[in-house]
């Protein structure tokens, strides 16, 4: 895994990036066609959960990454309710929280950690609609995991749950009338997994910047900036 740090970087750098043009959607610009690159932004930071599990396995730095997980889905829900006034949903940290909890019990086969993940599916279930991409986007980090060294053609298993963690009406109804963007969409989300797998895989020599704990901060700030952006707009 050490010859994939960069790939790593690569792909978060991605993800942020993706989410970033998902969001540009709500400042204001008649940019609907984000949308598809946007759905590439959840499973790239499932996958990268995976990658980071699958190198340091369920050691203490996994508890670390949860609690800041934590800590950063409690902050940033004040940025994330400005910016969306009316959410449906939590913003989208605490869904990696339990998808945390549950990919890393696949790893630690004792009885506190199965509690733990027991624990993370009944609360997903409890509160599906809730949580931003639901019982199966809590379900995808495990995916990933399961998949990480495998075959590329295995990536579709993960692929599957990206699209039932999409599963909007609106989405589904709007690609069966034939709608670009939301083909577009479900063909993001079937094939992200394998994209970030073929990006982890051959980009090994690419450097970015190291994204480090600072990086956390970037979710809420990123509202932040572009709530100032819509109100420059208007």
């Amino acid at each position: 895994m050490s010859r994939r740090d960069g790939a790593l970087d690569l792909l978060k750098w991605s993800a942020l990036l993706a989410m970033v043009l998902d969001h540009l959607r709500y400042v204001g610009f008649s940019v609907d066609w984000l949308y598809v690159p946007g759905r590439l932004a959840f499973p790239w930071f499932c996958l990268a959960m995976a990658a980071n599990l699958a190198r340091t396995g369920a050691s203490a730095s996994s508890w670390r990454y949860l609690g800041w997980l934590l800590l950063f889905s409690a902050v940033s829900e004040i940025p994330y309710r400005f910016f969306f006034p009316e959410p449906a949903t939590l913003n989208v940290l605490p869904t990696l929280a339990l998808g945390l909890l549950v990919a890393r019990s696949w790893q630690t086969p004792t009885l506190e950690a199965r509690c733990l993940a027991v624990g993370a599916l009944l609360l997903a279930a409890l509160f599906s609609s809730r949580l931003m991409f639901g019982f199966f986007g809590v379900l995808l980090p495990l995916a990933m995991l399961l998949v990480f060294r495998r075959p590329w053609y295995f990536a579709l298993l993960p692929g599957v749950v990206c699209l039932a963690a999409n599963q909007w009406r609106v989405l589904y109804g709007a690609a069966w009338l034939g709608d670009a963007v939301a083909i577009g969409g479900l063909l993001a989300c079937l094939f992200a997994p394998w994209l970030g797998l073929v990006l982890l895989r051959q980009a090994g020599r690419i450097h970015p910047p190291a994204m480090r704990r600072w990086a956390y901060a970037l979710y809420p700030a990123h509202f932040l900036i572009l709530l100032a952006v819509r109100q420059i707009a208007a």
